[in-house]
């Protein structure tokens, strides 16, 4: 009798300590069965790989399309501003409740709402993109091969690319100062076909035809050291636009990458030159030489420096500038805030098994020369045929 007695008002207090807060209580409970259920079944790949591709990228294509009829403007920005601006509200509320009496109750929903909201956003990515990370493995499915380098592979597939910056640098349209110039919104519409020759030789990176989503808050993404993201609730492709334009086109690349289910950094980034190269397009091909090049440069500076420098010394005035222009532009951006961001955003891809966090963000190095080498030896094979 008294164990029943212990029992009931065990139950009325559970029950007592739940209405407090209803609707955070049910969002953070059906929260935590996601990420439980993410966490116990991630490691079958099988699985993960049919709901990757039976489920989610069938659903992203389909978000995608219906988003892109908003033209440049992203459903995922209003979303996200619309969410803090909501959770900010209920907070402000909250507090006011809390000076005004029954503090611990109070107290209690004021702590219970971010909690509840955080485990909604986690479980929510975890299920529609953290999923990705352990499906099919790129290389694997998209037939590229990747392997331990020589630094003497890495120093010719890194000549190549700076010889192609010159090339291609030398081509696209400057101003009287030599500032590379371009339209943002020309290069969004141009990205709707941007992988139709990359999809034709891999059908594995196949997607739907929309363009990349212009951010207008993109000075405060800066910020967060992010030039732009995937936004799985939509299924949009999201750029920052106010860093310099150099970079720009393979920033819509990668993240239209990460649209067509390439989840890992190194793999999109790969992918962004590749499809920039393959497509022909002169602006997208410079800048997808240019991604290539500071990868591989880095990768060469700290694996041989005496071979790095006279190839970055190779460099035109032009692409030099670009570089610096871009250089500039983030170092204004080093605050603690930017540090705050890197550490997030290493701690969520560590928390999906990337264990190289942002340090990833360099491995497409190995990709680019496996893939290049070939082609860079037999450019240089012509070179000295001339």
């Amino acid at each position: 009798m008294m164990g029943s007695m212990e029992t009931r008002e065990k139950k009325i207090g559970l029950k007592a300590v739940y209405t407090l807060c209803p609707v955070a209580h049910t969002v953070a409970l059906l929260s935590i069965v996601v990420i439980l259920l993410h966490l116990a079944l991630r490691d079958h790949q099988p699985l993960m790989a049919r709901i990757g591709s039976g489920f989610l990228h069938p659903m992203h294509e389909k978000l995608a399309l219906l988003c892109d009829k908003l033209g440049y403007y992203s459903a995922a920005e209003a979303l996200i501003w619309g969410f803090i601006v909501f959770l900010l509200a209920a907070l402000i509320w909250r507090l006011v409740k809390l000076i005004r009496g029954d503090r611990w109750r109070n107290l209690y929903r004021l702590i219970m709402l971010p909690i509840s909201a955080a485990l909604f956003v986690y479980a929510g990515y975890s299920a529609l993109w953290g999923t990705y990370y352990y499906a099919d493995d790129f290389l694997a499915t998209g037939g590229f091969e990747s392997r331990e380098i020589a630094v003497d592979e890495l120093e010719t597939v890194t000549k190549y690319f700076a010889a192609r910056l010159n090339e291609l640098g030398d081509a696209v349209q400057r101003d009287e100062q030599g500032f590379y110039i371009l339209d943002r919104h020309d290069i969004l519409d141009r990205s709707r076909e941007i992988y139709n020759n990359t999809e034709a030789l891999h059908p594995r990176l196949s997607g739907p035809a929309v363009s990349a989503k212009a951010i207008a808050s993109s000075h405060w993404l800066s910020y967060l050291d992010f030039t732009g993201f995937f936004f799985p609730f939509t299924g949009e492709a999201c750029v920052n636009t106010d860093f310099p334009v150099s970079l720009f086109p393979s920033t819509v690349a990668h993240e239209l990458a990460h649209q067509r289910g390439v989840a890992r950094e190194q793999d999109a980034n790969f992918v962004a030159v590749l499809s920039g190269l393959e497509s022909g397009d002169l602006d997208y091909g410079y800048s997808a030489c240019l991604l290539a090049y500071i990868h591989l440069g880095n990768a060469l500076y700290s694996a041989d420096y005496a071979r790095w420098e006279p190839i970055y010394k190779s460099l035109s005035e032009s692409v030099r500038l670009d570089m610096a222009l871009n250089n500039a532009y983030w170092q204004q951006f080093e605050t603690p805030v930017q540090t705050v961001s890197n550490t997030v955003h290493e701690g969520l891809l560590q928390s999906y098994d990337q264990e190289l966090g942002l340090k990833s963000y360099g491995a497409c190095v190995d990709l680019l020369v496996c893939h290049y080498l070939n082609d860079a030896q037999a450019y240089f094979s012509a070179e000295k045929t001339d």
